[in-house]
């Protein structure tokens, strides 16, 4: 586990296999190649952010409302935590989840960030946006199906 109260630079989290992070910002190529762990960004994102992501979940602060520009979309699907429409990507990534690697940060590091964020929650919490994998979603979605029939 990971737990900095400051900014990553380029390629943060790249090939994650397990592990948990949660930093206040990255540079272009955020967890990129990730294949599972979590990851919460706090802060801003660089360019090309999940970029072939196949495994695990991340958050992304969103504070500039850019996150749509700054993602690639090749194999991700993201959602903020109103929308609540996709039952198999809440499997994936969740409020609760993100909520509690906030909290866990700020227990590390006693990042004023995260103290903030948390002290807020209900104001902050639409500016999250959970990002999982296309593939996993789709495997969860089969998992549904083949348990309602």
């Amino acid at each position: 586990a990971l737990f900095a109260a400051g900014r990553a630079g380029g390629r943060f989290a790249v090939r994650n296999s397990g592990a948990l992070a949660v930093v206040e910002g990255c540079a272009s190529n955020g967890c990129e190649y990730m294949t599972g762990g979590a990851v919460v960004i706090l802060g801003e994102i660089g360019d090309n952010f999940a970029a072939g992501m196949t495994g695990g979940r991340a958050y992304a602060l969103d504070e500039a409302g850019l996150f749509d520009r700054l993602v690639n979309a090749d194999s991700v699907a993201w959602r903020n935590f109103d929308d609540t429409t996709d039952d198999a990507f809440w499997q994936v990534a969740n409020e609760q989840d993100c909520r509690s690697l906030i909290e866990r940060h700020l227990a590390e590091t006693g990042s004023a960030r995260a103290a903030d964020i948390l002290a807020a929650w209900s104001r902050w919490r639409s500016r999250f946006v959970a990002i999982a994998p296309k593939e996993i979603i789709r495997l969860q979605t089969a998992r549904q199906r083949v348990a309602a029939s």
